[in-house]
């Protein structure tokens, strides 16, 4: 066992010390991804904060009128979980192709692969920074209360990054060799955005299906926390926080695993 863990620790060194020699470059990847995202834009950035706004107001008219739901404050707990929903889809749609996506340059010379699935990731999640202000002027416009526990929300961020950017590296490695993943991934995402409390409240739903979705929805438990802390001032429920760090730990080794197995075989299928 100690053997084991040493050579654990040994891969974990020399991978740590290439991305500190590729750093420069997952660093450009990253700013290269953004300018990418807003090319030839005339509003350019501004675009990541009105466009949720407008989604979201659209999202209010509708069903705000139309179920009824007796949801305090709903522009608040709509733009949060349409956040974070946006965020998981945007970045995991990104690091799908990021393989693919750069076979030219990895045939041309070597770049650590997950370079390429790490810098999608991250650019969406700056994205996501970007939009997060205007979640800021609907919490100032609704009169969310701002509490200390809102220093909580870096955390729940990053519990979402890792656990995207393990289903990322997942969906990167699979679709060099499977191409109808891409078909299979975009009916996924929209159950999964159905599945995910976004716009209706959970107990609204059966039973049953509310256990399902607590208990096998990784973002149930993210947006939930990040809504407790907002519209109701407290602290996360610790199993959330567990369940939430669990959830992200396991997706972020399966991908992780899955990819690095495979990546050798990716340049006989690219």
């Amino acid at each position: 066992m100690r053997g084991v863990a040493e050579e654990v620790m040994l891969k974990m060194k020399a991978r740590i010390d290439i991305f500190r020699r590729y750093r420069p470059l997952f660093e450009q990847l990253v700013i290269k991804d953004i300018k990418l995202k807003y090319r030839r834009s005339f509003l350019g950035y501004l675009w990541s904060i009105l466009n949720p706004l407008m989604i979201m107001g659209i999202m209010v008219l509708v069903f705000s009128n139309m179920f009824r739901f007796s949801i305090a404050n709903y522009p608040v707990y709509l733009i949060i979980g349409q956040t974070i929903f946006n965020f998981v889809s945007e970045s995991t749609n990104q690091a799908m192709w990021s393989i693919t996506g750069n076979a030219a340059l990895m045939k041309k010379t070597y770049v650590p692969k997950y370079i390429f699935t790490l810098s999608r990731v991250t650019s969406s999640f700056v994205n996501m920074l970007f939009a997060l202000c205007a979640m800021v002027i609907v919490f100032l416009c609704c009169r969310a209360r701002f509490t200390w526990n809102m220093l909580f929300i870096p955390v729940i961020l990053f519990q979402v990054y890792f656990f995207t950017l393990g289903l990322g590296l997942f969906l990167a490695s699979g679709t060099v060799f499977f191409r109808d993943i891409q078909y299979i991934y975009s009916a996924f995402l929209t159950a999964w955005m159905y599945a995910t409390p976004i716009f209706y409240p959970v107990d609204q739903l059966p039973v049953r299906l509310q256990w399902i979705i607590k208990h096998f929805n990784p973002l149930y438990a993210y947006v939930t926390q990040f809504r407790r802390i907002v519209l109701e001032g407290m602290f996360p429920d610790p199993r959330l926080i567990f369940y939430g760090f669990v959830m992200a730990v396991i997706m972020l080794s399966v991908g992780s695993v899955t990819f690095f197995k495979t990546q050798d075989q990716f340049i006989l299928y690219i």
